[in-house]
């Protein structure tokens, strides 16, 4: 059915074109000597007194017209032919296979937050000949806090987007409260996961309309008790109308700063069990970090938080912090553990506390 649909779209494609290169040689062509044919045979008609210099001066403005809607239709042409092309990338997309299913799913729902990974591998095309992820190995309590740290291209985030089936496991088994990943209902399983970005969202409406995107009937009493923790309290009062104060698309009217606390805020006020923070800090300076760290430590202690993150000052107080490189653990402790034990991570600490990151 696709090989058909294919080729008769190649074909129609084909006949567009023809049809519009052999319309546009003629109207070349006609433009090229519209003129002198014009010129000539009303010359010739105003010499034996067949037509008036006014009639010429007409036809030849009529004849204008003519082309120029025919240069209209050629550009629709065009269009059409651009048109198609850009719908048979729309229909790839549209025919494309949904990978991940909900056949195993069961009427099951995110209790605690214990995550664990069982021997997983993970790679992003089934022909590719490496894993992005080898034979992860991990186990995260509920309630716990784990930084996840490690080179750019360590496939840091490519980790925790098994936890709520961004992505597929090639192998092995991502489980959530001892419940394999597939067996929840998608919906219920991203409704227990929060996750904000480097690279935040903000819409337009005002600051409170934002908020509510993460719990569309909060309280103000929700929302300021998020802000704290967010410290978004810090220059909410500081905005023109407060929560009123309209936003712009994307928030350009904030800071990159503002602009990921605002967004640590409304995941917090969805209430998740897990909450996964992928270096959505590092526009804020380092004592707000240090806040906001220990508001989630303080106010939400049974919600499991996962911090990637470059800087070590980010993950230091976690309850583990695990360390990639190429895809694989390299190792799993706490800072005191790994600052003695571990290369890599003291590499990495020697280097940002002489470039003044810690």
């Amino acid at each position: 059915m696709h090989l058909e649909a294919e080729v008769y779209g190649l074909v129609l494609g084909g006949f567009v074109i023809v049809v519009v290169c052999t319309l546009l040689v003629l109207i070349y062509l006609f433009w090229r000597s519209r003129n002198q044919a014009i010129l000539w045979f009303g010359g010739s008609s105003i010499r034996t007194g067949t037509m008036q210099v006014g009639e010429l001066t007409g036809f030849l403005s009529y004849v204008l017209q003519i082309l120029n809607s025919l240069m209209m239709l050629s550009n629709v042409f065009m269009m059409l032919t651009r048109s198609m092309a850009s719908g048979t990338r729309i229909l790839e997309v549209l025919n494309e296979k949904v990978e991940i299913t909900e056949e195993k799913a069961r009427p099951v729902s995110v209790k605690k937050g214990a995550i664990r990974f069982d021997h997983v591998f993970f790679q992003y095309s089934k022909n590719a000949e490496e894993y992005v992820l080898s034979d992860i190995c991990l186990n995260l309590e509920a309630g716990q806090t784990i930084g996840i740290i490690g080179q750019t291209g360590a496939a840091k985030s490519t980790l925790v987007q098994l936890i709520p089936r961004l992505y597929e496991a090639t192998k092995g088994c991502v489980y959530v409260d001892d419940v394999p990943v597939q067996e929840y209902p998608l919906e219920h399983l991203r409704d227990a996961i929060a996750m904000v970005l480097q690279k935040n969202t903000l819409f337009s409406g005002t600051v409170r309309d934002n908020l509510r995107w993460g719990k569309e009937d909060a309280t103000q009493e929700e929302i300021d008790e998020a802000c704290r923790i967010a410290c978004v309290d810090e220059f909410i009062d500081r905005l023109d109308n407060g929560y009123d104060t309209e936003l712009g698309q994307g928030g350009v009217n904030v800071s990159g700063g503002q602009k990921q606390r605002l967004c640590i805020a409304r995941a917090i006020l969805k209430q998740p069990k897990v909450l996964i923070l992928d270096d959505s800090t590092s526009a804020v300076d380092t004592a707000t970090e240090v806040k906001i760290r220990e508001g989630l430590k303080a106010k939400l202690p049974e919600m499991t938080k996962i911090i990637i993150a470059q800087r070590i000052s980010s993950v230091r107080s976690a309850d583990q912090i695990v360390i990639l490189d190429d895809g694989k653990i390299n190792a799993v402790g706490t800072h005191e553990q790994l600052l003695a034990e571990n290369r890599i991570y003291q590499e990495i600490y020697h280097s940002q506390q002489e470039g003044g990151a810690l």
